[in-house]
């Protein structure tokens, strides 16, 4: 999660990557919406997520289930995919082929995460689809250099 300053205006953006390997990955931008750096135009999502009746992305919570928590205020982020990329490690980047920014799919690349627990190295959270993440922030090269003199 990082600020990026587009067009003038501070956005909070979750960025996930996901690696294959040493040298390829899939980066995957989001736009995202909180108490301090709202979104909006991002609304709350509308529907479960089907496309034309078919669930290709995904069914997510909606309605009551899909609520925040009023015990655990800020804990949400609300976020709309943006864009992604294939990075090959050899400079090479591909884009990636689900088309975010496309009217029909804008309702279904909607989502949020509820932040659970909250610390220096671990982050617990629940997304829209009920799915629970559990992050592990990885340790800086540099972190082991400290204890060599």
């Amino acid at each position: 999660i990082f600020v990026k300053n587009i067009d003038n205006v501070d956005r909070l953006i979750v960025s996930q990557v996901v690696k294959f390997g040493d040298s390829v990955q899939l980066a995957v931008d989001a736009l995202a919406s909180t108490a301090e750096y709202p979104l909006e135009e991002l609304t709350k999502r509308e529907g479960t997520g089907k496309v034309l009746g078919l669930n290709i992305l995904g069914v997510s919570l909606v309605g009551e289930e899909a609520e925040e928590n009023p015990d655990r205020p800020n804990s949400r982020i609300d976020f709309v995919f943006d864009e992604g990329n294939f990075e090959l490690g050899n400079g090479l980047t591909i884009p990636y082929p689900v088309p975010f920014r496309l009217p029909i799919l804008r309702d279904t690349v909607k989502g949020w995460i509820d932040i659970t627990y909250l610390s220096d190295r671990i982050r617990i959270s629940r997304g829209n689809k009920g799915t629970t993440f559990v992050l592990v922030k990885e340790e800086d090269d540099d972190d082991d250099d400290d204890d060599e003199e």
